[in-house]
């Protein structure tokens, strides 16, 4: 429950509004994690918020996050300069099942900032690190000046089939204008053989489960990555209680098998 203090030495605008913090601690050894578990940012007066891993599990001893401002403790965190601090609890919650994909087509499919959550096991696919027969990423955001890691997706287009659709485009955009959806449905998939993976808006997770289940994708072998108000991290607060789950502690990545009762309430 007690914060570490980390130093931010490096921060890259995304776009307006969201942005990335690579911290650094003076203690030793580097804090271990895995994709998909999250950490407690403290701005120093302000508060704590939620934040997932957006980087590799062990980078020179840094941690990644990626973050939009969007409120009080979010803006705060914007603020932040290099050399500046701010403190850490962590790592929380259940991440992504890597153990389960091996001999699997793997499909990650984000929207907006969602992409952050997923970004650590992209890297993984990238550098030839899974055990999946194959990694297909699906990614789509409102318009093109909003997508996330621009300078990486050139590198990751290179090694993995990378798939993006903005709502909005221009006459400069190359690839598809619409939801993510469109292009996911319009995709080969063995059914049988696929393990997917989504974070980002609810209604596009819910209708892109929707399109996996019609191509024979098993509900045990679709997980999501869910957000909540998470104030302890630890399943006290009741902040986040989400049907009988604790989204700091028995997620934030579920199967949909497990909570497709809850997922399918709108509003809960």
């Amino acid at each position: 429950m007690i914060p570490e203090v980390y130093k931010v030495i490096h921060r890259q605008e995304e776009y307006p509004g969201t942005f990335t913090l690579h911290l650094e601690s003076p203690a030793s050894p580097p804090m271990v994690y895995g994709p998909g578990q999250f950490n407690m940012l403290y701005a120093f007066g302000t508060g704590e918020s939620a934040i997932s891993f957006s980087g590799l599990e062990v980078e020179e001893g840094l941690l990644v996050h990626t973050i939009r401002a969007q409120g009080t403790v979010t803006r705060a965190l914007e603020r932040l300069k290099k050399g500046d601090s701010l403190g850490v609890r962590g790592p929380f919650g259940r991440g992504w099942p890597l153990q389960g994909i091996e001999g699997k087509e793997l499909l990650l499919i984000a929207g907006g900032l969602g992409l952050a959550p997923l970004r650590p096991v992209v890297y993984r696919a990238w550098q030839g690190k899974l055990k999946a027969s194959r990694a297909r990423l699906f990614y789509g955001a409102r318009r093109p000046t909003e997508l996330l890691y621009g300078d990486e997706i050139p590198h990751w287009i290179a090694k993995l089939d990378v798939v993006m659709s903005v709502d909005h485009g221009d006459n400069a955009w190359p690839g598809h204008i619409g939801v993510i959806t469109d292009p996911l449905q319009a995709s080969d998939i063995d059914g049988a053989n696929t393990v997917a993976f989504l974070c980002g808006p609810e209604i596009m997770m819910r209708f892109c489960i929707q399109v996996l289940l019609r191509k024979g994708v098993p509900e045990s072998a679709i997980y999501l990555s869910m957000e909540r108000n998470m104030k302890c991290a630890i399943g006290l607060c009741g902040h986040c209680q989400w049907g009988p789950n604790f989204i700091c502690k028995d997620g934030p990545v579920f199967c949909y098998q497990d909570i497709r009762a809850w997922f399918q309430i709108h509003g809960l």
